[in-house]
């Protein structure tokens, strides 16, 4: 009897890791769909709790500071960004257009591809290189430092003090940077495709003025400012939640932080991007 018992034993075992094994995938898809509804619920909620917190006494000050930081300390590489890639696209549109005879289009194919797609998207791409990341590293050494902590001791809010001001900042300088792109990138199409190729002005701002109405710079703007909520919350989010990273810790949670921040930024931006242009069409 024993030996029977024995050969039963072994063969449930074996099938319960036969079936631990064929189920492992699907427990992995799960697990990583709940951790990502999880993240999610937790980002939204930090993103309201933020953006509640930036109506209460004496935040305009730090909105102002950031506002410089995330915005005027961004113009420079914004103006270089837009200033070539208008320039690439009135050079492309150009010489494709000309294919077809219809040279006079350059203007409205340059201003449109600026104002309702390429502005917001690389305005967003170009500000969460440059002050996203700097936003969650510099929360993140806050955190890890502890510093937030003693922001807590001292009965002072951290989402108050350190996140508000960046979420606001962000929602109000990701539509002026946009706007500031389209005019310098169709003043760079202006530079190759009139100065340059020599096209005529006139039919260059004409066919501007004809053909771009204030819906599509509303719709760019509306980009403008999801993106910014996307920037603003994942940065925010990755370094204030910094030192519970189960990959790292320390300085180095501060870095990967870092570099998922960017990363799912971009990502986001581009995904939103096609979600956004899907309503607004």
């Amino acid at each position: 009897m024993l030996p029977e018992n024995g050969c039963q034993t072994d063969e449930s075992t074996e099938k319960k890791s036969i079936g631990r094994k064929l189920t492992e995938p699907f427990a992995n898809i799960g697990k990583a769909v709940l951790d990502w509804i999880d993240t999610m619920g937790a980002a939204t909620i930090f993103l309201f709790a933020a953006l509640w917190k930036t109506f209460r006494a004496r935040q305009l000050p730090k909105v102002v500071n950031q506002l410089y930081y995330i915005g005027a300390r961004s113009s420079g590489i914004i103006i270089l960004i837009s200033l070539f890639t208008g320039m690439v696209l009135g050079l492309q549109s150009y010489y494709a257009l000309a294919k077809f005879g219809a040279q006079s289009a350059v203007g409205t194919l340059v201003s449109l591809s600026l104002i309702r797609e390429l502005g917001p998207v690389l305005s967003a791409i170009m500000i969460t290189a440059r002050a996203g990341s700097a936003i969650t590293a510099e929360i993140g050494i806050q955190r890890i430092s502890e510093q937030i902590d003693a922001l807590r001791t001292m009965r002072i809010d951290p989402l108050r003090h350190v996140i508000s001001p960046r979420v606001s900042a962000a929602i109000i300088s990701f539509p002026i940077l946009t706007t500031f792109f389209n005019l310098i990138g169709i003043m760079g199409g202006y530079v190759s495709s009139v100065i340059l190729l020599g096209l005529n002005p006139g039919v260059y701002f004409n066919s501007i003025r004809a053909n771009v109405d204030i819906n599509d710079i509303t719709d760019g703007l509306v980009k403008s400012i999801v993106f910014a909520v996307i920037v603003a919350t994942v940065c925010c989010y990755q370094g204030y939640f910094a030192h519970l990273r189960k990959d790292s810790h320390g300085a180095k949670a501060v870095g990967m932080a870092t570099t998922s921040a960017v990363v799912i930024s971009c990502v986001l931006i581009l995904v939103s991007d096609y979600v956004v242009t899907s309503f607004l069409i």
